[in-house]
C-alpha cells in the first residue's frame, strides 16, 4: 500500500516544527555552556557555587581532555555503586507501598550500568520492579545526570574544534551542573507539567485494586510517571515507568503527548548542531550538519513507513483485504496501538533510534522485516542523526573528519577542517572510534548466536531469531535502550553480557574521542585557501552522507544479509517467523 498523503502530512508537520525550535535551543544552550547570564542566573548561581564547593573545583578551573574524561569515569562509576546499592536496599526504603523486593544482583548491576550509561536497556517489568523511590530517586535521577554528562562531552569536542593553540576543553563539573540546573531541570519541569495536564499520570498512591463487570480482578499500576516521562525523551534516555513504555495511556494517552515526546527527543541533538555553529563561528556549518541528518532521517522513514503500511502479503494470499478502506488502519498494525496507527508508529521508531533514545510506543519485533532493519541499522551507525545527549554530535563529526580526509586524498592536500589540519594522530582516533561500536555488537552477538545459553533465550526461530540477538547488543552497546522483544535477556548471561556491552559502548567509544579533541584544541587554524574544501554546501552534505552508508554498508550488511534481509525475502515467498 503507498503511504498516504495523510502521513506525509504528519512527518512534514514534525519537521518544519523540529527547524523552528532548532535555533532557540541552539542559542539557549550556547549561552549556558558559556556561563552567561540567562533568566534563571538569579536563582541557580548560589546553587551552582554550592556544588563547586561540594565537587572541591572552581568555576574558572579548566581540564584537558585527559583531565575531563577522567571525572566523567569517575562520576560515572560512583552513581552506578549508588543505583545499584539502592536497588539492593530498596525493601528497607520509604515510598514502596507495593513493597517491592530488593532486585536480584545480576539486574541490579545491569539496570544500574543502564541509566548511568545513558542506555536504559529494561530486563525487568517497571511497575513489578521497583518502588516509587528507586524510579525517581534512583532510575529519573540518572536520567538527568547520564544526559547531562553526553551533552557536557559534545561541548568538550566543539571546545577542541573551535579553540586555538589551547590546552583545554572546559571543566567536567561545571559543564553537568550548569547542563541540569539551566536545561535540564527547569524544561522538563515544564515539560511534565503539560503531561500532566494531559492525563499522563503523576501521583504518590497504591496501585489500584478493580473488579471488572465480569467479576475479575484488576491491579491498575500508576505512580510518579509525568516526572519521569518528559526527561525520558527530552535527555534521549527511554526508560519507561511501565513495561510497555510509551504505548502505555499513563505515558503518552494521545495524539498531543505524542508530538510533545518526537519534538522532545529530537530538540536537544536539533539545537546542538546550530549551537555547534555558533561556537565555531560560522552558524552554516551546524545547518550542514544538521541536512545531513534530516537527509538521513528521511531516507529511514522513507523505507520504514512503506513497509509498514504494506504489511504482510501472506495476509492478501489468504483473501485478507489490508487497504485502508477495509481495515481503518490499511498494512501491519500488530503490535501497533490504534490510537496511534501505521505512520506515528513508525515514526517514533524512526526518531527514537536515530537519537540515543529508546523510548517506544510500538513493539518493534512486531514491525515487519525492512520496517524492523530501520531502527537496527540507526543506533548501529551510531545514533548520528540528531543524537540527543551529545553522543550523535561527535559521532557525526567523527564522519565529517572521515569525509575531509578522503576528500583531501582525492585531491592530494592535507585534509582540513575548519581550518585544522587532519593528519595522523587524528585519523587514528577517528578510525578507532568508528571501528569500536560495529567490533563490540559483532562480537557479543556471535557469541550469543553460538551457544547455548544464548540460543535458549531465543523465542522466534530463524532469521528473525538473529535478528533479536543482534538489535540486544545493537542497542546496548550504541547506548539506546529499546528492544525488539521476542528474547528472553532477564538471564544471568545476558544481564552481565548486555551490562558488559554498555560499558564498552559508552567509555571505549568517548576515550579516542575525547583523545582527538585534545589533538584538536591545540592547532592553530590555517586559513582556508583554493585548494581548502568547503564543509558548509551541498557537496559536503552528500559527501558526508554517503561516507556515512558505505560506511554502515560494509560493516553490516553480512550479518543483515542474514537477518531482516533473508527475512524480507522470505517473507515475500510466504514463510514468517
Amino acid at each position: 500500500m503507498p503511504v498516504t498523503s495523510n502521513s506525509v502530512l504528519q512527518v512534514l508537520v514534525y519537521v518544519v516544527i523540529l527547524i523552528l525550535i532548532t535555533k532557540p535551543m541552539g542559542l539557549y544552550m550556547t549561552k549556558i555552556f558559556a556561563g552567561e547570564r540567562t533568566w534563571l542566573s538569579p536563582v541557580f548561581v548560589p546553587v551552582e557555587r554550592v556544588f563547586y564547593k561540594i565537587y572541591g573545583t572552581r568555576e574558572d578551573e579548566e581540564q584537558t581532555w585527559v583531565g575531563y574524561t577522567v571525572s566523567m569515569i569517575v562520576f560515572t562509576v560512583v552513581v552506578i555503586l549508588l543505583l545499584y546499592l539502592q536497588q539492593r536496599v530498596q525493601q528497607l526504603l520509604p515510598l514502596n507501598p507495593q513493597g517491592m523486593g530488593p532486585v536480584e544482583p545480576a539486574l541490579a548491576f545491569n539496570t544500574a550500568v543502564s541509566f548511568s550509561s545513558n542506555t536504559n536497556w529494561q530486563a525487568y517489568t517497571g511497575e513489578q520492579t521497583m518502588s516509587y523511590l528507586t524510579q525517581m530517586m534512583g532510575l529519573a535521577f540518572h536520567n538527568f545526570t547520564s544526559a547531562a554528562v553526553g551533552i557536557s562531552l559534545a561541548v568538550a569536542f566543539i571546545r577542541g574544534l573551535s579553540r586555538r593553540s589551547a590546552q583545554h576543553l572546559g571543566n567536567f563539573w561545571v559543564d553537568v551542573t550548569r547542563c541540569t540546573l539551566y536545561l535540564l531541570l527547569p524544561i522538563c519541569t515544564i515539560g511534565a507539567l503539560v503531561l500532566v495536564s494531559q492525563g499522563v499520570v503523576q501521583n504518590f498512591n497504591a496501585y489500584t485494586v478493580v473488579h471488572t463487570i465480569n467479576g475479575a480482578t484488576q491491579t491498575i499500576a500508576q505512580g510518579p510517571v509525568a516526572s519521569q516521562e518528559f526527561i525520558k525523551e527530552f535527555g534521549t534516555n527511554g526508560g519507561g515507568f511501565f513495561n510497555a513504555n510509551s504505548a502505555h495511556p499513563f505515558e503518552n494517552p494521545n495524539a498531543a503527548t505524542e508530538l510533545i515526546e518526537i519534538l522532545a527527543i529530537f530538540a536537544i541533538g536539533a539545537g546542538l548542531t546550530y549551537q555547534f555553529g555558533k561556537m565555531v563561528q560560522n552558524t552554516r556549518q551546524g545547518w550542514a550538519l544538521f541536512a545531513a541528518m534530516l537527509v538521513l532521517f528521511l531516507v529511514g522513514v522513507a523505507v520504514a513507513l512503506p513497509a509498514e503500511q504494506a504489511g504482510n502479503p501472506a495476509w492478501n494470499n489468504l483473501g485478507v483485504d489490508q487497504s485502508v478502506s477495509a481495515t481503518q488502519a490499511g498494512g501491519n498494525m500488530e503490535g501497533k496501538e490504534v490510537r496511534f496507527g501505521i505512520t506515528q508508529s513508525s515514526l517514533f521508531a524512526v526518531i527514537t533510534t536515530d537519537a540515543s533514545c529508546g523510548a517506544i510506543n510500538a513493539w518493534h519485533d512486531s514491525f515487519t522485516p525492512l520496517g524492523g532493519m530501520v531502527p537496527l541499522a540507526n543506533i548501529a551507525l551510531g545514533e548520528i542523526i540528531f543524537g540527543g545527549v551529545g553522543s550523535g554530535l561527535y559521532g557525526i563529526l567523527i564522519f565529517a573528519i572521515l569525509a575531509v580526509f578522503i576528500a583531501g586524498l582525492m585531491v592530494g592536500r592535507t585534509p582540513e577542517y575548519l581550518g585544522k589540519k587532519i593528519e595522523q594522530k587524528e585519523m587514528k582516533m577517528a578510525s578507532l572510534a568508528i571501528l569500536i561500536l560495529p567490533a563490540g555488537i559483532l562480537l557479543f552477538s556471535a557469541v550469543a548466536s553460538v551457544l547455548p545459553v544464548g540460543t535458549n533465550s531465543i523465542l522466534n526461530p530463524g532469521p528473525h531469531g538473529l535478528s533479536e540477538i543482534l538489535y540486544a547488543y545493537t542497542s546496548t552497546h550504541g547506548n539506546n535502550g529499546s528492544a525488539f522483544g521476542g528474547l528472553t535477556v532477564n538471564t544471568p548471561f545476558y544481564n552481565w553480557t548486555l551490562a558488559f556491552s554498555m560499558i564498552i559502548g559508552r567509555f571505549a567509544f568517548v576515550i579516542p574521542v575525547m583523545a582527538l579533541a585534545g589533538s584538536l584544541v591545540r592547532k592553530r587554524v590555517v586559513p582556508a585557501g583554493a585548494g581548502t574544501f568547503p564543509t558548509t554546501g551541498p557537496l559536503f552534505v552528500s559527501l558526508l552522507i554517503g561516507v556515512i552508508l558505505i560506511v554502515g554498508a560494509l560493516t553490516y550488511f553480512p550479518a543483515y544479509s542474514l537477518g531482516p534481509i533473508v527475512e524480507h525475502l522470505l517473507m515475500l515467498s510466504g514463510k514468517a517467523f
